[in-house]
């Protein structure tokens, strides 16, 4: 008994494209639709049978032999149609082009191969911690640095071969760098590629490596420099050294080189930003009287006035001599703290006149004494004694 034909299907109505649409035009339509309906970005069930669609009708119209086929009125993919069906003999089944498909979402070239990566590429950049007292980052300096990093390889100028051999071409991808496998889904086949392990995505070997470098093209060593630090650095901050880090492989451009400041601390001074601490302890007298004090600077003495009645936590300003400002002109302050110093202890002379001097003021002083004192009382008290 024959078997009445199924009824053609519109490959055209299902891309949306006139019958004598060009080829340019079939495709630009189907890569719209697979980025609709692709199911990684439309989940929707119905949207992967539309997308199997979709591929079946870029299939017949992209292919000029079955695309007559329909002209014609036939379907080339149903059961004895003129041609086979998806993923039969002479099909490419349900997901067409994986190239095609990779061209849809990513414009033309992300489904190719990406070629073997270059043996030459940019070195790392290098941090050098540096120690200095407070005068060099203050004022600058020049310092002498000695650094550990990989410098090209002078035997083979970072070729990585050894003298009178090249490089090989990778016997086993073929010198693309890559090697790529076919995997089966319900999708249809699915091309994917990984690195070469033999080559190690190269595409090609170093049969015959340098002796001095084993093919890296660079070998490690100690180098000395000198570095300029400008005026008003501060602790932590970095100065750059523009290509005077590592050497990359295969001779590649060096990286930069940076220098970390650190500030060691100072006996004296404490650091603010560009302003200086410090603290300087003034008699109890002197601190009444006032006074005359010579304070030494980083970079000079300067002599500051106390004046009469300075009380304990007063602070002295001096402008402009501080640390220099890094950007622009002129330099940060320093402040001078003043701990007033009481006497601990005094003899009956010294003693007398200050009891003298308070009661000249109207201040009353309790005599604290061996039989009236508080701590006097408090031991009678514990001995027994009235």
């Amino acid at each position: 008994m024959r078997t009445p034909n199924a009824v053609a299907r519109d490959y055209y109505g299902i891309l949306g494209v006139s019958r004598d649409a060009s080829d340019d035009e079939i495709k630009r339509a189907y890569r719209k639709l697979a980025r609709q309906f692709h199911p990684d970005v439309n989940p929707d069930p119905e949207a992967q049978e539309k997308f199997k669609d979709i591929n079946a009708a870029y299939e017949v119209l992209s292919d000029d032999r079955k695309r007559q086929i329909v002209d014609l009125g036939g379907d080339p993919l149903a059961p004895g149609g003129g041609g086979a069906g998806p993923g039969g003999p002479g099909g490419a089944g349900p997901f067409v082009g994986f190239q095609d498909i990779m061209d849809a979402f990513f414009g033309g070239a992300a489904g190719g191969s990406r070629g073997p990566r270059p043996r030459t590429r940019p070195g790392a950049d290098a941090i050098l911690r540096l120690e200095l007292d407070l005068n060099e980052t203050a004022f600058g300096v020049e310092a002498p640095i000695t650094v550990d990093t990989a410098v090209l390889c002078t035997t083979c100028s970072g070729a990585g071969t050894a003298a009178g051999t090249h490089l090989a071409t990778c016997e086993a991808c073929g010198g693309r760098g890559e090697v790529q496998s076919v995997q089966r889904t319900f999708l249809g086949q699915v091309v994917s590629a990984r690195p070469c392990t033999v080559c190690q995505g190269y595409g090609t070997t170093i049969p015959h490596p340098c002796p001095t470098c084993a093919g890296d093209g660079r070998v490690r060593t100690r180098r000395s420099l000198t570095v300029k630090i400008p005026a008003g650095v501060e602790d932590g901050m970095r100065i750059r050294l523009a290509q005077q880090g590592e050497v990359g492989p295969g001779g590649g451009t060096a990286g930069d080189l940076y220098v970390e400041i650190h500030e060691r601390p100072h006996d004296v001074y404490s650091r603010k930003g560009d302003d200086l601490h410090c603290r300087v302890t003034v008699p109890m007298t002197a601190a009444a009287l006032g006074t005359r004090l010579t304070i030494k600077t980083l970079d000079s003495e300067e002599t500051v006035d106390v004046k009469p009645g300075t009380q304990p936590g007063s602070t002295l300003r001096l402008r402009a001599r501080g640390v220099p400002h890094l950007r622009g002109t002129g330099r940060g302050d320093l402040y001078v703290h003043l701990d007033v110093r009481t006497p601990t202890k005094l003899d009956a002379d010294q003693e007398r006149m200050l009891r003298d001097f308070a009661k000249t003021r109207g201040e009353e002083v309790a005599e604290l004494t061996k039989q009236g004192g508080f701590f006097s009382r408090m031991r009678d008290a514990f001995n027994g004694h009235a």
